[in-house]
């Protein structure tokens, strides 16, 4: 994996994470010639403790994972399908309750390890004969010529590709060189993640409730304790992180309320940054952004891999059928396709999730009384509830072919 074992391809994947992995996987077994570039060697699939960094996937991205191959290779052991979701609001009664049986369905979504994906889907790329992992390798200068793009390395190797995709996260080094602009901000919060084990038993349940400085989620985990991702401000968060295990549970049990009895033990605990970004353009010619290096969401409805999976799945539906066409892949024409099939999406949910951030963190009487209002008609009216339910588990919406169960590639060829 050290060195490539030619210097052409046709797509380069910078980042093999779990949207840019997708993505290769997505490609396997068509006449591409894939590379995906990674600047560490990818870690083997978690066998001890639950790592401290879960994502809520969604039916559909379970539908996406399975198409590309990587679904079966998953440790089930270490799955955790959620059945219901209960959430309340902190500063008032008002709570709403989703439940999978509602839109027939038996799942709303799979808490799984970030890692254990990875690894699947690592593995899967194993067994592609035109994909190759090349890492440990990290991206120096990015040149745009008209036919091609020449990537440099900072050990002084280069790579030439049709197209280069950006699937390097927050800080990506493509969109940089490409010269994106981002819009972003910060929260000046962090989300501190732990797994705690509680006294009463999960019961397959997602809870969150909303404290005026953002959620607190127990995600439930396979071997009956919880993953939980809290939203705090950063000072708040500095001295959680600093406190001693029983201090923290005592703080934890006061923010969260006894729904499943006492918090009885945490693991140690770690915070990351919250903020909202959105690049100005997704793609331009040769370059297309995928996952976090296109748009970062708050984690509150935990839609942020998501987001990245259903991008990579419709840039591979992109990307195949311009080449079964016999068109250029790196062309802007077909880039921009992609572009508009994912970002109007994409910054609905960015919009969604920071005004329900926002909303939530008003300590206004009138705005709580009207939240709390709003989230028990939500619940009271099937209808609607039902809609929400089924945007969010990715089974509507303008959905690219992996993601409703077809193969990638389109029919017609």
């Amino acid at each position: 994996m050290a060195r490539p074992r030619n210097t052409d391809y046709d797509v380069v994947i910078v980042g093999a994470g779990i949207v840019g992995a997708t993505l290769a996987c997505a490609l396997a077994a068509s006449r591409l010639r894939v590379a995906i570039v990674e600047h560490d060697r990818p870690a083997p699939a978690p066998a001890g403790d639950y790592d401290l960094r879960v994502s809520a996937i969604t039916p559909g991205s379970r539908v996406i994972l399975d198409g590309v191959g990587a679904w079966a290779g998953i440790a089930q052991p270490r799955v955790c399908p959620v059945e219901q979701m209960h959430v309340w609001d902190a500063g008032g009664t008002g709570a709403i309750h989703f439940d999978s049986a509602d839109i027939g369905v038996p799942h709303l979504a799979y808490i799984i390890e970030n890692n254990a994906i990875r690894a699947a889907l690592i593995e899967r790329i194993g067994g592609c004969s035109n994909v190759q992992l090349c890492c440990p390798r990290a991206v120096d200068t990015i040149d745009v010529a008209n036919s091609r793009v020449t990537l440099r390395f900072t050990d002084g190797t280069q790579i030439n590709a049709r197209v280069v995709i950006g699937a390097d996260g927050p800080q990506s080094r493509v969109r940089q060189q490409a010269g994106v602009d981002l819009s972003a901000w910060g929260y000046a919060q962090q989300g501190i993640v732990a797994t705690v084990t509680t006294e009463q038993p999960h019961a397959n349940t997602a809870w969150q409730r909303f404290l005026s400085t953002g959620p607190l989620a127990f995600l439930p985990l396979a071997d009956g304790r919880c993953s939980i991702v809290w939203s705090v401000d950063s000072d708040q968060a500095d001295a959680l992180l600093a406190h001693e295990g029983a201090q923290f549970l005592e703080s934890l049990a006061t923010a969260f309320g006894d729904r499943l009895g006492a918090v009885v033990s945490t693991s140690t605990r770690i915070a990351f940054p919250l903020q909202r970004a959105h690049a100005k353009r997704y793609v331009d010619s040769r370059i297309a952004l995928i996952g976090d290096a296109a748009h970062t969401v708050h984690p509150l409805a935990g839609q942020g891999v998501n987001l990245g999976l259903l991008d990579a799945a419709v840039l591979a539906e992109v990307l195949l059928d311009a080449d079964g066409a016999g068109r250029d892949i790196g062309s802007v024409p077909v880039l921009r396709r992609y572009e508009r099939w994912r970002k109007g999406d994409n910054l609905a949910m960015l919009t969604v999730t920071d005004g329900l951030k926002r909303l939530f963190g008003n300590s206004m009487e009138a705005v709580v009384r009207v939240r709390n209002l709003g989230l028990d008609v939500t619940d009271s009216v099937r209808p609607v509830k039902n809609m929400f339910m089924r945007r969010a588990a990715g089974l509507e919406g303008d959905l690219p072919r992996l993601a409703r169960g077809l193969s990638v590639v389109s029919p017609e060829r």
